[in-house]
């Protein structure tokens, strides 16, 4: 039996990586972050160039696959990843093209099968001023073209994403919980335990 996987995934500025952090120290799991810092499209993507959008999907899509890779998974332990593997589409089809998400899509098929899936989605939501001003506080250049209209689309796949997912899938409200806090965060990793014992 394989290393169960948390995913946690939800619109940018919403806390995953600070709460994979979080969980992977509490749980004493191995901590998997995005390599959004290595990927060298991302910011000319994000400022608009339409070149670059395909090449930074498909990085992160090989990246996110090598991190996730079934056939070097570990046996052992925890793992707590800061994005789930169905991110990436999401990301996709929202941001690319038909004619470059159809090639994107033949290459995902590809990719998905080879894939560790999540034992367990968390997905974390927050309204859409919360997340502006979040992405606004944290200042990357390259999320400077994030609009309300954009995470609220994000929002809506991730809720269709909870609908299908063949895993377990936790819901937090964010403007609701700071999952910052110890004690704000002991229920969540309390039901975290739980679906992993089930």
């Amino acid at each position: 039996m394989s290393a169960p996987l948390v995913s946690i995934i939800g619109p940018v500025g919403v806390g995953k990586t600070t709460l994979a952090g979080l969980l992977a120290a509490d749980m004493g799991g191995q901590l998997i972050r995005e390599d959004y810092a290595g990927n060298p499209f991302l910011a000319a993507s994000y400022a608009g160039s339409d070149e670059a959008r395909l090449p930074s999907q498909v990085y992160f899509l090989m990246s996110r696959a090598s991190q996730l890779a079934a056939h070097v998974w570990p046996e052992q332990g925890l793992c707590v990843a800061d994005y789930g593997f169905c991110q990436d589409r999401v990301f996709a089809r929202l941001r690319l093209g038909d004619a470059d998400y159809a090639l994107y899509d033949r290459i995902a098929r590809q990719v998905e099968p080879l894939v560790r899936p999540p034992s367990v989605m968390v997905c974390l939501h927050a309204c859409t001023a919360t997340l502006l001003a979040r992405i606004a506080g944290r200042g990357r250049d390259f999320e400077r073209g994030m609009t309300a209209a954009l995470l609220e689309a994000m929002a809506k796949a991730y809720d269709e994403i909870c609908e299908r997912a063949a895993c377990s899938v936790i819901r937090v409200d964010c403007d609701r919980t700071d999952l910052r806090q110890a004690d704000q965060r002991a229920g969540l990793n309390a039901q975290v335990s739980a679906v992993l014992r089930s």
